[in-house]
């Protein structure tokens, strides 16, 4: 009967899923319009809290903050549940693609023409989230300098998968530098469950364990144990998002096997064809949801040739493998954040880091708005109307009540119309 209270924000969850485009840097945009500003479920400080938190863990970061959103707001129960409804649309959809591949044609595919303002719009959710918490986070000398810093840095290594976290902790450092004497309180920390953590070793030991005995003593179920294996350690080891794991899992399964020595030694290693692999990365950037995903699409492509059953069941172990990891560390590790913060050193971080993450936001929309023509002056039409988006999602946004999704739907128009 607990859980019925959290319909609503299930329902709200939902609703930011199948509308959540832009990547990482879009979905933290579109949390602060839905679950901040609009259902008040967490606070401004703490979505950036989340947030910084996430970076600095591997794994998938917008899933890691959307599971911490509903772990503050009902436990470890709907934390799961929220990350069950946050996952499944778009791991369904691209799940399905794996089967659906060969009966559809390339005219099918051609989505760009329909979404291609949803770019612009996701700049303008990213630019309304960075200027509605610069009053917050920038309001004194070393925070207007982190803020320059990390601008300039971000933009300067946006695809270094370790650029994220290495702002946000090098600006932690330097609020450590202040003047301005935090008390630290008396109160003992408390006791720290290591069961997730435990967890986490544990299956990460045993998955290695069983995936190489599978492929020396060649099981006939071998495929799924390797996939698990290979998706487990991608969401235990990579940093970056959607697009620095699509690249990791491009050479394990498209060009790694092309190589003569796997070819002689391995002949059932698992692989996929390298034009399957771009229209499934082509078509991850045209759904919401998380980039993640990727992975229910490959799952799927790489046990096809063992039959349908099997292909489902990558598209699940794909799905499972690379979200159980960032999970079960989130879950461990906020806790121990928690107890951390009562402690001087890492309140006064806090600062940094607020205002890094400001920094980071502006980055990303710049580093994104590089790839768009917004040059009215040449007379172009959609130029200006790649402007307009900008501008217009920003001041709908800003200036109105209109809800999230209501936005996207007017951008596909858009791009049906135009």
């Amino acid at each position: 009967m607990k859980l019925l209270r959290h319909l609503q924000f299930l329902k709200a969850v939902f609703i930011y899923t199948i509308t959540a485009f832009g990547g990482a840097q879009g979905h933290f945009a579109m949390m602060l319009k839905t679950f901040v500003t609009e259902r008040k479920d967490i606070t401004e400080q703490e979505l950036m809290e989340y947030s910084a938190f996430c970076q600095m863990l591997p794994g998938a970061s917008s899933s890691q903050t959307i599971t911490l959103i509903g772990y503050k707001r009902g436990g470890i129960l709907l934390a799961i549940l929220t990350l069950i409804v946050w996952i499944l649309p778009a791991c369904t959809m691209m799940g399905a693609l794996s089967f659906l591949l060969n009966y559809i044609d390339d005219n099918t595919l051609h989505t760009k023409e329909v979404l291609k303002y949803i770019k612009p719009m996701a700049i303008g959710f990213i630019a309304f989230s960075g200027f509605k918490l610069l009053k917050f986070s920038v309001n004194n000398t070393i925070t207007r300098v982190i803020l320059i810093c990390a601008v300039i840095l971000t933009y300067a290594f946006f695809k270094t998968p370790w650029i994220f976290p290495a702002v946000i902790v090098a600006a932690g450092i330097a609020t450590n530098f202040s003047k301005k004497r935090i008390v630290q309180t008396e109160n003992p920390p408390k006791k720290i469950n290591w069961g997730n953590m435990l967890i986490f070793l544990v299956v990460f030991l045993l998955a290695g364990f069983l995936s190489e005995t599978a492929r020396k003593e060649n099981w006939s179920q071998r495929g799924k144990f390797n996939l698990f294996e290979n998706c487990y350690r991608f969401g235990s080891l990579t940093f970056g998002g959607g697009d620095v794991l699509a690249p990791i899992m491009y050479e394990q399964y498209v060009t790694r096997p092309q190589t003569r020595q796997v070819q002689e030694k391995n002949k059932n290693v698992l692989s996929m064809n390298k034009d399957d692999f771009f229209t499934g990365y082509g078509v991850l950037k045209a759904i919401p949801g998380p980039t993640f995903s990727l992975t229910s699409f490959v799952g799927g492509m790489v046990l096809k040739k063992y039959g349908l059953w099997s292909q489902l069941w990558g598209c699940v172990i794909g799905t499972v493998a690379i979200f159980l990891p960032s999970t079960l560390l989130v879950l461990f590790f906020f806790p121990v954040w928690n107890n951390l913060k009562k402690y001087a050193v890492i309140y006064r971080s806090l600062e940094g880091i607020n205002a890094a993450v400001v920094g980071i936001i502006f980055a990303s929309s710049l580093y994104l708005l590089k790839d768009i023509s917004i040059d009215v002056t040449d007379g172009k039409p959609e130029h200006l109307l790649n402007f307009a988006t900008i501008a217009g999602t920003f001041c709908l946004l800003k200036f109105t009540k209109i809800k999230p999704p209501f936005i996207v739907l007017i951008c596909i128009l858009l791009g049906i119309i135009f």
